[in-house]
């Protein structure tokens, strides 16, 4: 086969390896005959259950803007594999990215190492980033944290983990205590980790750093941010700073960003708060495009749609909505309807291609409080986001990135 982008992706989603496998001994191995790329660039690994991409981008761009070039890998993407891997906020190349598949692939078979489809998009992002020289690296974990491939580099510059809450209850845990222990395992001997106070698994994280003679510094304070002249603005040590990231929920990734800012600025990195906080973009994450009054946000567990909840009413407290939604099965998708949705409220369920898509039948027959909820296709999504009244579309990051395009055109 050669290796183009579109076989790089066919490999990557096929049955072989799309699946989800915790450990670190394949990566550990495949990474080793690539040389340890990950031991030989600065690194900051960033965990938690919400908030963790925005973190990651936030940070990226900040670094970026003073001046240091700059790699960021996040998952999931929502609609080219090539948004996962990024340097200087660009993604890489899709020949580039194919070119990369395909050796990683090739070295894999030929010491029958039997990569996940995350193990080999982490192996090229630590290659990749290595091979174009970065400064500095940004890497969001995929799941939890202790056995998450990104969890392979052995002193990362720093750590920070996000807000915890229950999601992925069927992989880390059923309390809050089991997860935080799962993203807390990003914690190496003997380095910086950055956590909120109010963290509901501050009691673990702390007790892990401890057993890894880790200096934990805790964030206190949260930003403030407000709402004027359509503007949304940070507020932090009494300076305002425009921020176009809206949501309330960024007032503690900021606040974690600033603390990491705070840290680096400790080991001599010069960095450009004012440019790197305005120039911000975060697909998908409240992201509003006021011209045709459509929200996108990927709301996809309790917490997330709790936070969009108090979003909407602190940003279109008057404004009648829309929803279009859907979900996959692995989520709690009735406790979801009972945070985010009221009964009168017009929703239409967008059935989307994905092997755990939940289909509209079922999804009415759990969720039986919501009464105006209507099946809704993508060629009938047009004719919705023509409508004036403000069009939330939230859910599946897997549904918003297959019309996600559709959405910006």
């Amino acid at each position: 086969m050669i290796m183009n982008y579109n076989n790089a992706k066919k490999l990557l989603t096929s049955q072989e390896k799309f699946y989800i496998n915790p450990g670190l001994e394949r990566i550990r191995k495949i990474l080793a005959l690539l040389g340890n790329p990950q031991d030989k660039i600065k690194i900051i690994h960033i965990a938690g259950t919400n908030g963790k991409g925005s973190v990651c981008a936030i940070l990226a761009n900040i670094l970026k803007c003073s001046g240091y070039k700059t790699g960021l890998y996040t998952s999931p993407h929502l609609v080219e594999y090539t948004e996962r891997i990024k340097t200087n906020n660009k993604n890489i190349l899709k020949k580039d990215f194919a070119k990369y598949i395909e050796n990683i692939c090739s070295i894999a078979d030929k010491n029958n190492i039997n990569l996940t489809e995350f193990e080999i998009l982490t192996a090229c992002a630590f290659k990749y980033f290595f091979d174009n020289k970065t400064d500095i690296a940004i890497i969001e974990t995929g799941l939890g944290g202790r056995f998450d491939a990104t969890n392979i580099s052995k002193h990362p510059v720093l750590s920070i983990i996000t807000s915890i809450s229950l999601d992925h209850t069927d992989r880390l845990g059923n309390s809050i205590d089991e997860i935080a222990f799962e993203k807390a395992g990003i914690i190496k001997e003997n380095s910086i980790v950055i956590v909120s106070s109010k963290n509901k698994g501050i009691n673990v994280i702390k007790k892990t750093a401890e057993n890894k003679k880790a200096t934990l510094i805790t964030v206190n304070k949260e930003s403030e941010i407000v709402f004027k002249d359509n503007k949304n603005i940070l507020i932090t040590n009494k300076k305002e700073y425009e921020f176009p990231l809206l949501g309330l929920y960024q007032k503690q990734n900021t606040a974690l960003v600033l603390k990491a800012c705070d840290y680096l600025k400790s080991l001599n990195y010069k960095i450009d708060l004012k440019k790197g906080l305005k120039s911000i973009k975060w697909g998908a994450r409240l992201e509003y495009n006021k011209e045709k009054n459509i929200l996108i946000d990927g709301a996809h567990n309790p917490d997330g749609a709790l936070e969009l909840k108090k979003n909407l009413d602190f940003y279109f407290p008057d404004e009648k909505k829309i929803f279009i939604y859907s979900t996959i099965n692995t989520k709690d998708y009735k406790k979801i309807a009972q945070i985010l949705f009221n009964q009168n409220d017009e929703i239409y369920f967008l059935e989307f291609n994905h092997k755990n898509a939940v289909k509209f039948e079922q999804y009415i027959n759990e969720v039986t409080h919501l009464k105006n909820i209507k099946r809704i296709t993508e060629k009938d999504l047009l004719c919705v986001l023509k409508r004036k009244e403000l069009k939330v579309i939230t859910g599946s990051l897997y549904m918003i990135g297959s019309i996600y395009n559709t959405i910006k055109s």
